[in-house]
């Protein structure tokens, strides 16, 4: 196999990636390079990661499985430090070397930092990425004053991050008016106004020459003379392309990496993509361009015909702090212009047609958005100003905007998806949803903005066929819900994968990452002792009995039953951990020692020198049982809260769950485990158990329901067998209990518990599904096979 490598994990390079495996899936060795420890993520989001509102997972566009289920080989947190283009090495800052036939360099842009005194102070950050925006979400928790340098897009976005953070925020900017590079003057005032009446207070027309403070910023000063006391400065200027290595390397470099129509550098079999890129004398730093030029780039490396990369006509739609911009092409007058100007100042809308010989050149829109893309499709074809007013006449208010345009206007400008795509994707692929229509074309998967266009399309297509409320199906290979899936499997005795997939017309053959891990959770579920585990069709933790970290190490969490340890096991493992130089030894929120930061190769030698087994840290599965230290230390407990815990750990260790269940158990109404946000809470009263479940103490923060009260350990064990197993039966895979609890209700949770014929009959399906369970931990030290496929052959770091 000809061996790929791609230098940058970005949203540029991957997307290339995507290209190249649709074209010619299985022809390339790849191995992808990322500065950052995460998987690929979308940038464009950056901003609600700051806002407090999102979380990293939440943006990431390429989960770890997704790298493992194209066989490519990531090495996240590894930098690329030098390209020997002679003999096709790279060499990485972690002493790696990896050879190529074919490299392409996606080195995006690093933010651009004012060269003035104080700079280097702490306090002074960029925001170009996730260690960013964790650096400014630190600050805001110790101080209150923050000032952003620019005005622009990204810098209104870290003011609007940093006011939901609680912050008091200056924004200074060297024009007179907001966003000069996508608005007018009218369109920038109007938005000025909107983001002061939010709290932001603005300085135009000011340029800052120095960041004072002594070592850590206080203040910053301006050339006027003026000074503002701040803790915290953004610096969010402009960005410049990431030239370093490609400039070391010998390659021809301007302001960006030249590249010619192919995206080829001046070496051969070396290809450049994204914001470090110069095409035509011209860099680009939305991604709809960047992407356009993955797509060329991928048929230039299959060898496949294309007319080359031409350049692109950009357009910018975004929303601002909650406030619908638009831009397009050219937005300036000059003398040789004219223009069409609608402004409601009562709604706030405002927008400008720029006119050039009587065709469309330019468009600004503000505060109402949706002819935005019929106007980036007018202005890249310059249509006369009588096709445009024409198309308005003959259009029907009631009638969405996507029934005027053409097959060729694009739907989704971040990914260059036109309306044709979209309509013969939806018809030749059977499309129903907007997720099927996202992972089908990409439609809607970056930005959003575009979710509404892309749900009318779908409407406007399927006619009396579409539904708003179509049912949640298990992920785009089917049609099907997680509930029909089940179904499907009993009332057919399907016993694989494969032939759940076959018997019930899986879309693609081989399905996806989340599917795979869905059916095999539920084929285990329905035939306990017959179904052989599918270890391929698992997250790559489960795969690894181990979690991942973002550095590519991985964590150990052995089992301590009912958080009880002894001296022989600690010594144990501060022995291991010493040995392995384990990089932090952490007490988990279960009570557990976490040993973090051991290498993927290290990790059966470590469980072996341990000797204990795993505690399931890492799966779809019943986690460790928290516990306080019960009626035999404490003097407010009333019963052995301890002795609970760990008869309810050991017996269903192992367990595997539609999702990882937390329990806690405690001896008084005091509740130290904190039952009462834990998957299964348990509560020692005098002489009475309670039983609690559907708690989560995460994000979705949400109290456990009381299900049953009773009186002996016996009771304990029985009552929440069964509520365990009920769930196991029928909540949907990855549906915490929370939700599961919140979907059914409590009342019919109780209903079928509390019934002793149906408890007695889950108490017998639970015992069936524990009795093939295996350690991990030593099933693998055992396994030869297994050793050498995932431990020895490192397929991701």
């Amino acid at each position: 196999m000809k061996k790929l490598v791609l230098i940058g994990n970005g949203m540029a390079g991957i997307r290339t990636i995507e290209e190249i495996l649709k074209l010619l899936p299985d022809y390339f060795d790849i191995t992808v390079f990322g500065k950052e420890p995460y998987p690929n993520y979308n940038r464009i989001q950056l901003s609600k990661v700051l806002q407090g509102d999102t979380e990293l997972k939440d943006i990431t566009l390429n989960e770890w499985q997704w790298y493992e289920d194209h066989n490519i080989l990531l090495y996240p947190g590894e930098t690329v430090v030098k390209i020997d283009k002679k003999r096709q090495l790279v060499y990485t800052d972690k002493g790696k070397e990896a050879p190529f036939d074919h490299l392409i360099i996606a080195t995006g842009s690093t933010p651009f930092i004012l060269p003035i005194p104080g700079a280097d102070k702490e306090g002074v950050t960029g925001f170009r990425d996730i260690s960013d925006c964790e650096r400014m979400i630190k600050v805001s928790d110790k101080y209150r004053h923050a000032t952003v340098i620019g005005g622009g897009l990204l810098g209104l976005e870290a003011a609007r991050g940093l006011l939901n953070l609680g912050m008091d925020v200056d924004v200074v900017e060297l024009s007179d008016y907001l966003m000069e590079a996508q608005l007018d003057r009218t369109a920038g005032e109007l938005l000025q106004e909107e983001l002061e009446r939010q709290g932001m207070q603005f300085h135009l027309n000011t340029q800052t020459v120095e960041v004072l403070g002594n070592g850590r910023v206080t203040d910053v000063k301006f050339k006027n003379g003026n000074t503002i006391a701040t803790d915290l400065v953004v610096m969010a200027v402009g960005i410049r392309p990431n030239v370093t290595l490609a400039q070391e390397a010998g390659l021809v470099v301007n302001r960006g990496i030249v590249v010619n129509d192919y995206m080829e550098t001046s070496s051969a079999n070396i290809y450049a993509v994204g914001e470090c890129v110069e095409h035509n004398e011209r860099t680009y730093g939305l991604v709809a361009p960047l992407y356009e030029q993955g797509q060329i780039l991928a048929k230039q490396i299959c060898g496949m015909n294309h007319q080359g990369y031409k350049g692109s006509i950009v357009s910018t739609q975004l929303k601002v702090s909650g406030v619908d911009v638009f831009s397009a092409g050219v937005i300036k007058e000059t003398p040789e212009t004219k223009v069409m100007k609608v402004f409601d100042e009562w709604q706030k809308t405002y927008k400008k047609i720029v006119i050039h010989n009587g065709r469309l050149i330019g468009a600004v829109l503000y505060g109402d958005t949706k002819e935005g893309t019929k106007l980036f499709s007018y202005i890249k074809k310059q249509a006369s100003v009588e096709d445009y007013l024409a198309s308005w006449q003959n259009t029907d208010e009631e009638e969405s905007i996507v029934a005027t345009m053409s097959d060729d206007e694009i739907i989704c400008g971040c990914n260059g998806v036109s309306k044709g795509a979209i309509v013969k994707a939806i018809k030749e692929d059977g499309l129903t949803s907007l997720e099927e229509v996202k992972n089908s074309t990409n439609a809607a998967r970056s930005c959003g903005q575009c979710k509404g266009m892309v749900t009318d399309l779908l409407e406007l297509t399927l006619g009396d066929d579409y539904s708003d409320n179509s049912k949640e199906t298990i992920c785009g290979c089917t049609d099907l819900s997680h509930e029909e899936v089940v179904a499907e499997i009993r009332q057919k005795g399907l016993t694989l994968t494969k032939e759940v997939m076959n018997v019930l017309d899986w879309k693609t053959e081989e399905g996806c990452s989340k599917c795979r891990p869905a059916l095999n959770y539920y084929l285990g579920m329905i035939h306990p002792v017959d179904y052989k585990d599918e270890r391929e069709s698992r997250f790559v933790n489960e795969r690894l009995h181990a979690n991942i970290q973002k550095d590519g190490t991985y964590s150990v969490v052995p089992r301590m039953y009912g958080g009880v340890t002894n001296a022989k096991d600690l010594r144990k493992i501060a022995d291991v951990a010493e040995k392995y130089n384990v990089g932090m030894i952490k007490m988990t929120g279960g009570q557990r020692i976490d040993l973090l930061g051991i290498k993927k190769e290290d990790l059966p030698n470590v469980w072996k020198e341990l000797g204990m087994p795993s505690g399931y840290a890492y799966g779809k599965s019943v986690r460790t049982v928290k516990t306080c230290v019960g009626a035999q230390f404490c003097r407010f407990g009333t019963q052995d809260s301890v002795g609970m815990g760990i008869q309810l750990e050991k017996k269903f260790e192992g367990l595997n769950t539609p999702h990882k269940v937390k329990m806690g158990v405690s001896a008084c109404p005091r509740n130290c485990s904190e039952g009462s946000v834990k998957d299964v809470g348990v509560v020692g009263l005098d002489g009475v158990w309670e039983i609690y479940v559907g708690g989560n103490g995460g994000t979705d923060l949400r109290q456990a329901d009381l299900l049953v009260r009773v009186k002996t350990e016996e009771e304990v064990l029985s009552y929440t067998a069964a509520f365990l197993q009920y769930y196991r039966e029928n909540a949907n895979y990855l549906e915490r209990t929370s939700k599961f609890v919140e979907r059914v209700g409590i009342e019919q949770v109780q209903k079928v518990v509390m019934n002793e014929a149906l408890r007695h009959e889950l108490n017998q399906r639970m015992d069936q599904a524990l009795s093939v369970y295996k350690e991990p931990w030593n099933e693998a030290i055992e396994n030869q096979k297994t050793l050498k496929d995932l431990y020895q052959n490192i397929t991701m770091k």
